[in-house]
């Protein structure tokens, strides 16, 4: 299922979420920011990732963690 930058295929990485058009796991991006490391440190390390996709994810994980409706339906 691709949901605009993140893909996931039973078929890539063995369905781990990745980049749309890469094998770069969504959480990679988490990693390097949970680690200390900015934007730029990780779009160096993975080329092909753009930066619209990285700032996509991160929008779409803010939307999921700030919406009510969303926690509830997630965490409730």
């Amino acid at each position: 299922m691709n949901y605009g930058p993140i893909n996931i295929d039973p078929e890539t990485m063995g369905g781990t979420p990745v980049f749309t058009g890469t094998r770069v796991p969504i959480q990679t991006l988490f990693d390097y920011l949970e680690g200390g490391d900015a934007l730029e440190e990780f779009l160096d390390d993975y080329p092909s990732v753009s930066r619209e996709a990285a700032v996509s994810v991160l929008e779409i994980a803010k939307k999921t963690l700030t919406t009510e409706k969303s926690l509830n339906e997630n965490f409730a």
